[in-house]
C-alpha cells in the first residue's frame, strides 16, 4: 500500500510548534527578567525604608502639620551632618528617643523657619528644653535654673511695686544636707555609751555613725520704691499657685489698705522649675545626647531648689 506524505503540512506544523516554543521560551524568560525587576525595586524599597526607619528624618510638611507636637526636648545640630544622605535631603533634622525622652534634633539652618524662641542663643550642639508656661519658648538647659530663680526674683519686686510698697526685701536661703554613713567595728572592754547607744564589756559592736553637716548660705536682695495707696493686681506667674502670695494681694487691694507690712517664707517646692523626677529624666536623656554618662546636673539642682526659700518682706 502506498503511503502519501503531504510535505506541506509537515513543515506548516513543524513551524507552529517552533514558533510556540519560542513564544513559551521568551515568555519564560520575560518572567523571570520582571520578577527580577519587581525583586531589585522591593530591594530598593526595603532599603529605603531601613534607612528612614534609621534616621527618621524630619520635614517641613511634618512639622507645620496640626497634628505635629513638638517634643520638651530639642537639641541644635549641624546640617552638614547627615548632608548627602538621600532620605534626609530636604529635612529640617530627625527625631531621635534619649532613653525614652522624644528630641527633636533641629538643623541650625532651620531655627529660623521654626519660630521657635531659644533662650539665650541659639548655640550647635546645646540642648533646650521646653519653658513650663510657653510652648514655643526653650531655654539651654544648663541655664533653665538660674533663669526661673532671676524670674521669680523679678515677680517678687513687681508684685511689691504694683501693690504700692516703699520697701521690699528678699532673703534667699538654701539648705544643704550632706549626709554620711558608715559602719564601724568596735572591741570595748568596758561598758560605755557610744552615741546614744550602751555597750556592754567585752562585746563587739558595730556602730552606724550618721553625720549631718546642714549649712546655710543667702543672700539679700532690698528694692526701694515711691510707694502708693492705689494698688494695683499684679498678674502672677511662678506664685499663681501661692496661697500666701494671693492672701497678700486681696489683704492689700480689698480696699482699706489696712496692711503696713507682711514677711512671707516662699518654699522653694512651691514654685519649683521642676519636679525632681522630671530632671532626673533630662540628666538621663542628656547623657545619651552627649555621650557623657554619669552627669546629674540638673537633679542637683532641682533637690538644691526644693530645699530652699525665699523670705519676702514687704513694707507700705
Amino acid at each position: 500500500m502506498k503511503i502519501n506524505i503531504d510535505t506541506k503540512k509537515g513543515k506548516e506544523a513543524l513551524s507552529k510548534a517552533l514558533q510556540k516554543t519560542s513564544e513559551v521560551g521568551k515568555k519564560a524568560v520575560d518572567d523571570i527578567q520582571q520578577s527580577a525587576k519587581d525583586f531589585s525595586e522591593k530591594a530598593k524599597n526595603d532599603s529605603y525604608l531601613r534607612r528612614m526607619k534609621k534616621y527618621n528624618p524630619l520635614f517641613p510638611e511634618t512639622y507645620q502639620s496640626e497634628t505635629f507636637n513638638i517634643p520638651n526636648m530639642i537639641m541644635i545640630r549641624d546640617d552638614a551632618e547627615r548632608r548627602g544622605i538621600d532620605v534626609c535631603e530636604g529635612a529640617i533634622g530627625w527625631l531621635d528617643n534619649a532613653n525614652g525622652m522624644e528630641v527633636m534634633c533641629l538643623y541650625d539652618e532651620a531655627v529660623k523657619m521654626s519660630g521657635i524662641q531659644f533662650v539665650p542663643t541659639v548655640t550647635c550642639d546645646a540642648i533646650y528644653y521646653v519653658d513650663s508656661f510657653d510652648r514655643n519658648r526653650f531655654i539651654r538647659t544648663d541655664c533653665i535654673f538660674n533663669k526661673a530663680h532671676e524670674e521669680r526674683l523679678a515677680e517678687l519686686q513687681n508684685i511689691a511695686n504694683l501693690l504700692g510698697a516703699k520697701k521690699c526685701s528678699i532673703e534667699i536661703s538654701e539648705t544643704i544636707i550632706e549626709s554620711k554613713k558608715e559602719n564601724k567595728s568596735a572591741s570595748l572592754n568596758q561598758s560605755a555609751i557610744i552615741k546614744g547607744v550602751n555597750v556592754k564589756a567585752s562585746e563587739d559592736a558595730r556602730i552606724l555613725n550618721i553625720n549631718e553637716n546642714v549649712n546655710q548660705s543667702s543672700g539679700k536682695i532690698v528694692a526701694i520704691f515711691d510707694g502708693s495707696d492705689t494698688p494695683e493686681k499684679p498678674t502672677l506667674k511662678w506664685f499663681a499657685q501661692d496661697d500666701n502670695i494671693k492672701s497678700l494681694i486681696e489683704a492689700r487691694c480689698n480696699g482699706n489698705n489696712s496692711i503696713k507690712s507682711q514677711t512671707l517664707e516662699l518654699s522653694g517646692s512651691t514654685c519649683a522649675t521642676m519636679a525632681q523626677e522630671a530632671a532626673y529624666k533630662i540628666d538621663v536623656a542628656m547623657s545619651k545626647l552627649s555621650g557623657i554618662k554619669g552627669k546629674s546636673e540638673m537633679e542637683a539642682k532641682a533637690t538644691k531648689e526644693h530645699h530652699s526659700k525665699l523670705i519676702f518682706t514687704v513694707e507700705f
